[in-house]
């Protein structure tokens, strides 16, 4: 049975992920610190063909250790801070963990692939639209644009991405870059939008939108993304990258709105959108071209928008436990002004 590392596996899209490669037939080796988002509940009941370490990516002699022990013929990478507001709150933990642990699991591989010569090895590092920064309407990144990034999350994202291509390049290190558009869909931490909203809603409060909402974003169901991501494991080339989008561009209070309409259908609710002073440094516009993994790994989208927001509002309300279990400090407190 292949085995393969997962790191950040109890967040939301690693968890997700790692639920595939199950399904797949693959044996996974999860490696999570657990951070406030983390959540073991994502991942209770897995008994079979899956093992756990907590451990942070940036120990460097536990990481060698479990490759020597278990041999994995890939990584995907998930292990990050990723909340652009806690990023500006405090930039040093994206620096530590998306930076330096990126660092230290290179030089891990480096040595392991030398030592024990596995062949076909693939690391897969999940990295985010945001490295290409603010573009103009009508435009969509592409692979080879410039990276732009604004926030300290982008930017951290953005260096580990490029000190693994100068790994790619110089030590011949077999590394994929996916570049993702923003995730929805169950599990997903409360600090994030889309389940701000739904729980916002059901718990009759307003829901908080920045500046004049017109921020826009695009969005893909986190079933389409792990696909995408095993795509790539399978037939992607190292030293690529691979944009990962739906095509679905929605700016913020059309998506608050679309949600309240979506909800109102079989619930009431007394919430309001409100606007409040934007985030620092917020970017107007993501959008990806994803041509690529299209047309040269066959991927497509599968989840229609409708219906995946649907079932992810669904999935909020019936799981008041999980829910409940994340402690209300780490999502319902504004964090990111500048004072």
């Amino acid at each position: 049975m292949k085995k393969v590392i997962v790191t950040g596996g109890l967040g939301f899209i690693g968890s997700h992920l790692i639920k595939l490669l199950l399904k797949k037939k693959y044996f996974v080796i999860n490696i999570d610190k657990i951070s406030y988002s983390s959540n073991l509940k994502n991942l209770q009941n897995i008994n079979k063909n899956y093992l756990f370490y907590k451990i942070d990516i940036n120990n460097k002699k536990k990481i060698k250790r479990i490759l020597s022990q278990h041999k994995p013929i890939g990584i995907f990478n998930l292990a990050a801070e990723t909340h652009v507001d806690r990023s500006i709150e405090n930039p040093k933990n994206f620096i530590h963990s998306n930076i330096n642990g990126v660092y230290n699991i290179l030089e891990v591989i480096r040595k392991y692939l030398k030592e024990y010569k596995i062949k076909k090895f693939k690391f897969i590092h999940i990295s985010t639209d945001e490295v290409y920064g603010d573009i103009k309407k009508n435009r969509y990144s592409r692979e080879d644009d410039a990276y732009n990034p604004s926030s300290p999350y982008a930017s951290s994202k953005a260096s580990a991405d490029l000190i693994i291509k100068s790994y790619f390049r110089t030590f011949n290190l077999p590394a994929i870059i996916t570049n993702c558009s923003n995730n929805y869909g169950p599990n997903q931490h409360p600090e994030k939008l889309i389940p701000k909203i739904i729980i916002n809603l059901k718990n009759n409060k307003n829901i908080p939108i920045y500046g004049n909402g017109k921020n826009q974003r695009e969005w893909i169901h986190v079933s389409d993304h792990c696909n995408a991501l095993l795509k790539v494991f399978k037939k992607g080339k190292p030293g690529e990258s691979y944009n990962i989008g739906s095509k679905i561009i929605i700016n913020n209070i059309a998506l608050a709105k679309k949600i309240i309409s979506l909800y109102k259908k079989n619930y009431k609710t007394i919430s309001k959108i409100i606007l409040v002073s934007d985030r620092p440094g917020h970017d107007k516009r993501y959008a990806l071209n994803s041509s690529k993994i299209k047309n040269k790994l066959q991927w497509v989208v599968k989840n229609k928008f409708n219906r995946g927001i649907k079932e992810t509002i669904n999935w909020y309300l019936n799981n008041e436990e999980w829910i409940r279990n994340i402690k209300n400090k780490d999502y319902k407190t504004r964090i990111g002004i500048i004072k």
